[in-house]
């Protein structure tokens, strides 16, 4: 309870050092039974107004017609452009309700509370906000700093083990794209062994190593484009099996677009075999397989393309690639021919 308390403390100093004239909490239907404690303790600040936005747990549901409903309740709630909004939740809830605080009223300040490893590594910080459209992750979006991220880094312990795997991808790509120190460190892990000081290290690393890219490159017009590593494939293989009605979470999806990536990068950069064969060993130790094959190519080739990371070009992929690991290569074009190999030696490595 002390620890809910200190959390719930945090926010309500934040809440009043910016002086809204008052503030609303959004989640989900999951978050909101998990998070019910600091979630009643928020309520009763004197700037809260009303019942929780919940909006239905699930990627399918990261959609305009839920941010719609969100925007009419804070409408008729009397929400004003000195309002803020507490999104407390995973990835789908801090990007959903990012975007929420984007467009309302031209654009209203917020808070993320992160409740999961994903959340907290990644998804919540930065200011990409953003929702699916058509089968394509995050097609519409917004650049929207949270006023401050915090981490609830004791709900991990009600986190199922596949919401940890997915924490775990974003954070081997981050430590892939810092140092070889903490590549070696991280594929020296166990995702289902890490404990609680191990994880709240893990997120701070991950947290500040992405906002030191994000303040030097806020809108990702060149070095805010490494955090893209392992996406372009992951992200395409995500909405396949989204599409396929046999959804695998998002970090998920990146920790195999990831061993993608750096067989691009030794075939076509300087990354050595070395990292490949460590790295695809270390996801097969971890990391289910994914149900796609050479029969699915073709599809997976038109969801890039439509990526909103490429160029637009119909005959090549703009890839985050690797010289080796802390030395990241941006906007590398990637031809469908050596994209198709390069998937046919993932499904080598992942004994396919």
């Amino acid at each position: 309870m002390t620890d809910v308390i200190s959390l719930s403390t945090r926010i309500a100093h934040l809440i009043d050092e910016a002086s809204p004239d008052r503030a609303f909490i959004l989640t989900d239907t999951n978050v909101a039974g998990i998070e019910a404690p600091l979630i009643n303790a928020l309520a009763g600040h004197k700037l809260v107004v009303g019942r929780p936005i919940i909006i239905p747990a699930g990627e399918e549901n990261k959609n305009l017609e839920e941010v719609a409903r969100a925007v009419a309740q804070l409408s008729d709630a009397g929400a004003t452009r000195r309002s803020m909004l507490v999104c407390i939740g995973g990835g789908m809830v801090t990007d959903l309700g990012g975007f929420v605080a984007a467009i309302f009223k031209r654009g209203i300040r917020h808070i993320n509370v992160s409740t999961t490893l994903l959340g907290a590594v990644d998804a919540s910080v930065g200011g990409k906000t953003g929702v699916d459209f058509e089968g394509l992750k995050n097609e519409i979006g917004a650049f929207h700093m949270p006023l401050e991220v915090l981490a609830d880094t004791l709900s991990f312990r009600s986190l199922p083990p596949i919401e940890i795997l997915s924490g775990f991808g974003e954070v081997v790509k981050t430590a892939f794209i810092a140092s070889e120190e903490m590549t070696l460190r991280v594929l020296g892990m166990s995702p289902a062994e890490a404990d609680d000081d191990a994880l709240a290290e893990i997120c701070r690393f991950c947290r500040d190593e992405k906002l030191r890219v994000v303040e030097a490159d806020p809108m990702e017009k060149g070095l805010r484009k490494v955090l893209n590593l392992g996406h372009t494939t992951g992200h395409a293989l995500e909405s396949l099996m989204l599409e396929r009605d046999t959804p695998v979470p998002h970090g998920c999806a990146i920790a195999h677009g990831l061993l993608v990536s750096l067989i691009l990068s030794n075939m076509m950069s300087e990354l050595t075999q070395q990292w490949v064969s460590r790295y695809a060993a270390w996801l097969r130790a971890n990391y289910k397989p994914l149900p796609f094959s050479c029969s699915n190519y073709e599809r997976l080739w038109q969801i890039a393309i439509h990526d909103k990371k490429n160029s637009g070009e119909a005959d090549s992929l703009n890839f985050v690639l690797l010289n080796a690991p802390g030395h990241p290569q941006i906007d590398r074009p990637v031809t469908r021919p050596r994209l198709e190999a390069a998937l046919d030696i993932y499904q080598e490595l992942q004994g396919r």
